[in-house]
């Protein structure tokens, strides 16, 4: 366990201005931090630019209330107090800048790990610049960066046709690059991992892979948005229709193989959706797809099965491990070209027989409806105050 005095400070860090699944869940732990185990939890947000941006804090997040801070100072950097980095490359360099806050770092996945340290130490950084440099958009950030996904463009046809080429290039570097780049960093030596005191894993995946590491604890990432929840109450399955929804960042390349296979199905992908966009999608469509890497806990297929998807899946990062993606074996797909007809049957099955499909993951569904408590009992096991 990790000591918690009345007088304790967590900080957990955080990029500023950004919104992916893993900044979300950074606000989530800091939120219940405050809420339910009453501790003085603030956010910590490096890179912020204030000439950018009037405050650190992305839209999406501010409905956390979370106090924040842009800077520790040295009565901050005390034994007493905590600090809490992701696992991308810029949050675990952090952990050099102090000398007596006690270190943790929470693996939101495993994959990007290892990309961001391949961005930030090795070629990637390189592609990452070249990239940036030939893309020519006028983004307040760059396209490409340590453990992210590209950023909204401004609209254009030229620059939808850019957007879905990174998004698939990345993802064929993920499939290409993981066992490289697995040999080629070892967790074990990485000296900025060592200067944690603690470590925290979302995934059972995580927590076979990164075994070595102590000491180790569970906490899987948070919950769906409770949008989502509440939308799933007001769930209508007679306004279901034959659509295939799926989220194009993620195994694009061999999506992109499925949709060409089966051009009488629906296939609608979630881009530059609001979250109320992406609801109503998912409550309309029948089936959700997603063959990416699964570095983590992925958030939308969880989305996805509360607002009454079925879900199909690879085999890749957690989805490998029911643990961490509790639907039937059957609904699981290695991404070979010998499967797409296996998975376009299996579509075209969820459609003609929904009613009863749509029972397989009634299991996940609650998982993915009790995440918030699952969430904060083990922050209470894993945080106690003395």
């Amino acid at each position: 366990m990790i000591e918690v005095y009345k007088d304790t400070k967590i900080f957990v860090a955080c990029p500023a201005n950004f919104a992916t699944g893993g900044p979300e869940d950074l606000h989530q732990l800091a939120y219940h931090l405050r809420k339910d185990l009453g501790i003085d939890a603030y956010m910590y947000y490096y890179n912020f630019n204030d000439k950018a941006f009037n405050s650190p804090v992305h839209p999406e997040y501010e409905v956390y209330g979370n106090p924040y801070v842009t800077k520790l100072n040295e009565v901050e950097d005390d034994k007493r107090n905590i600090i809490i980095v992701p696992e991308v490359r810029e949050g675990i360099s952090l952990l050099q800048h102090f000398k007596n806050i006690r270190k943790g770092v929470w693996f939101l996945s495993v994959d990007y790990y290892y990309l961001s340290r391949f961005i930030t130490e090795g070629f990637g950084l390189f592609v990452m610049r070249l990239v940036n440099k030939i893309s020519g958009i006028p983004t307040k950030k760059p396209l490409l960066g340590a453990g992210t996904t590209p950023r909204k463009f401004l609209g254009n046809k030229l620059e939808n046709i850019l957007m879905y080429k990174l998004m698939e290039l990345e993802s064929i570097l993920i499939y290409k690059l993981m066992d490289k780049l697995t040999n080629k960093y070892d967790y074990r030596t990485d000296p900025l991992l060592k200067l944690a005191d603690f470590y925290m894993i979302t995934s059972y995946r995580g927590m076979k892979w990164f075994s070595d590491l102590k000491p180790l604890y569970y906490l899987p990432d948070c919950y769906v948005n409770i949008r989502f929840i509440e939308e799933s109450y007001k769930l209508n399955l007679n306004n279901k229709k034959n659509i295939v929804a799926y989220n194009p960042k993620k195994g694009l390349h061999f999506t992109k193989k499925i949709i060409k296979f089966a051009k009488d199905i629906v296939f609608v992908p979630i881009v530059k959706m609001t979250r109320e966009e992406v609801i109503n999608l998912l409550k309309e469509s029948k089936v959700y797809i997603d063959f990416g890497h699964f570095p983590g806990l992925e958030k939308i297929p969880k989305e996805a099965a509360i607002l009454g998807c079925c879900v199909i899946t690879g085999k890749r990062g957690s989805a490998a491990f029911y643990e961490d993606v509790p639907i039937p074996d059957e609904y699981k797909f290695e991404d070979r070209d010998e499967n797409i007809p296996k998975i376009v049957d299996k579509i075209r099955d969820c459609f003609d027989n929904y009613e009863e499909r749509y029972k397989d993951f009634e299991y996940y569904r609650e998982v993915a409806r009790n995440g918030t408590q699952g969430f904060i009992e083990n922050l209470r096991k894993i945080f106690v105050k003395i």
